[in-house]
């Protein structure tokens, strides 16, 4: 189901609104560049920003613009677990193939609270379901034996998109669940450590600028070409790094986008544009890969 390149889009904006022809643009990139998916509304996709219809409304113009070509993995988490059935509920509608459920933040539930939040989701359609621990931003993560309870009693519930850089919890999930719950790679830089130890793929964000090179890398692990991996690693490793520290996701995302001329450089409140010297930098290393 999960196996593969999978992009987090941004949502560009124009005059405040989702722009609707660039983002049609950016999923028939991803197309063209040979992803396996794409992942709108996550964290990438400035989720806590947008309002509860205009979340829907995205899902659905993914769908509409992925056409069945590429699976439409939608993001549809949030804190409360109200809001994110209906999210869930939404994404089904909308036509979304899987749902992405990242770890509630900011309220810090226990794992019994974490079990009752994703069963109650997952009870609410019958969408396959990719969990989402990223401690960095929600500050708890997903317990493995919470994930494997949840993989046990709930059928839909089948991936999780491991964003803590941490590789030993990819073994670690791997041991103790069976093959049928797949472990995707939440960090570009960190992909092949996590595809060696038995992830089957990636939820990138440097994909939405070089769809192409970040599916060349997942195909070659998927496929045991490991050096081929390492060497597309190795070459676009400085990228990598950019991308991620310059500033918070998804500013160097979406501001190295505006850069190559396919969105506006537009972000909403709380997040802002890059300082000056910053975007000196990440302009400097687009240049240096020919992006720009």
């Amino acid at each position: 189901m999960f196996q593969g390149t999978h992009t987090a889009l941004i949502t560009p904006f124009r005059d405040g609104k989702v722009d609707r022809e660039a983002f049609k643009a950016l999923v028939e990139r991803q197309v063209a560049g040979g992803v396996d998916g794409i992942v709108p509304v996550g964290t990438t996709g400035e989720s806590p920003t947008l309002r509860r219809h205009e979340h829907v409304e995205v899902i659905r113009m993914a769908v509409e613009f992925a056409a069945g070509r590429v699976k439409v993995i939608a993001g549809a988490g949030a804190n409360s677990t109200e809001e994110a059935l209906e999210l869930t509920e939404g994404s089904a509608k909308a036509g979304a193939d899987a749902t992405l459920q990242v770890c509630p933040y900011y309220n810090k539930p226990s794992q019994e609270g974490l079990y009752q939040h994703f069963k109650a989701i997952a009870g609410a359609t019958g969408l396959p379901m990719m969990l989402y621990s990223i401690p960095g931003r929600s500050v708890i993560e997903i317990a493995v034996d919470t994930m494997a309870r949840l993989h046990a009693d709930c059928p839909t519930i089948i991936a999780n998109k491991e964003a803590g850089g941490d590789p030993a919890r990819v073994t670690a999930i791997r041991e103790a669940l069976p093959e049928s719950f797949q472990i995707l790679s939440g960090d570009d830089p960190l992909t092949i450590d996590f595809m060696k130890r038995g992830a089957v793929g990636l939820v990138s964000v440097a994909s939405n600028i070089i769809p192409d090179v970040m599916s060349s890398l997942v195909n070659a692990m998927n496929e045991g070409r490991v050096a081929d991996a390492e060497a597309i690693q190795l070459k676009y490793e400085k990228l990598f790094t950019s991308l991620m520290t310059l500033d918070t996701n998804p500013v160097p995302i979406k501001t190295a986008v505006a850069m190559m001329g396919n969105c506006e450089k537009s972000l909403r409140l709380p997040m802002v544009l890059m300082t000056e010297d910053k975007e000196a930098q990440l302009k400097a290393v687009l240049k240096e890969y020919g992006l720009v």
